[in-house]
């Protein structure tokens, strides 16, 4: 009897399962765990969601990457708004079109906070307007923020342009930059990026960069919203804002 009972609740709870890895093909036992637990209520285990997955061959394939200079700095800050790292990542457009998309994420929260896009590549002038409206996003129009705060990037010549890092500075920013040739020193970035592109650009419409816009605004506010991520305890970013925002009451 008590097997027959387990194999009904392993039943439902593989059938919730399928209705998650349809939606999101690219996610891992995980990760499906913490969506499992926010649609039910339940506190489910991991273990349990991974023996169902693997039976089920709903298990991602182990991804193995190319090896990586180690970097032992320390990217991440045990509050927001304390260091604030920016990017750029390309996406190529199936008529030929390459969409140039440059953000700036919070290296606590893990909010991408926001982004500007072009066709033409990303120059100073729009880091500018990046770092304009990241401030403006996080603490309202003011002239500079109220208290020190870094701003992370690669080397980048929008990012590294005099009048960037001038006017970064002029908002009160702590304006650095990674080592040459050692992008893993904006590991938290470059973790975005491989993340955003494998659950959202890849399995986009890419028919045209006017396209890909239209779907930019629905899959930041996904990432921000919905995706859970490790570092925050499986929470998504905004869900654990929500929870930092509600402690400091």
């Amino acid at each position: 009897m008590e097997r027959k009972v387990k194999k009904s609740c392993d039943d439902r709870l593989l059938s919730l399962i399928r209705e998650l890895t349809d939606q999101r093909p690219t996610y891992g036992y995980r990760r499906i765990t913490a969506l499992l637990r926010a649609k039910t209520g339940e506190r489910i285990n991991a273990k349990r969601v991974y023996r169902i997955m693997r039976e089920n061959n709903l298990c991602l394939q182990r991804y193995t990457g190319r090896a990586v200079r180690s970097h032992d700095g320390k990217v991440e800050t045990i509050s927001s708004n304390t260091r604030w790292c920016s990017d750029a990542f390309g996406i190529q457009c199936w008529n030929g079109e390459q969409l140039q998309v440059a953000f700036s994420i919070d290296c606590h929260d893990r909010e991408v906070i926001t982004w500007v896009t072009s066709t033409r590549g990303i120059d100073g002038e729009l880091v500018r307007d990046l770092m304009t409206e990241t401030v403006e996003l996080r603490f309202g129009k003011v002239d500079r923020v109220p208290h020190p705060v870094q701003w992370l990037s690669d080397n980048g010549p929008g990012y590294t342009a005099y009048e960037t890092v001038r006017y970064g500075r002029s908002l009160g920013l702590d304006v650095r930059t990674t080592p040459p040739y050692s992008p893993e020193s904006n590991g938290i970035a470059e973790a975005f990026i491989k993340t955003f592109k494998r659950d959202y650009v890849w399995l986009g419409d890419l028919s045209s960069a006017e396209r890909v816009r239209e779907q930019l605004v629905k899959w930041f506010e996904d990432y921000n919203e919905n995706a859970p991520h490790k570092a925050l305890k499986m929470k998504s970013p905004r869900q654990y804002r929500r929870e930092l925002a509600n402690q400091a009451g």
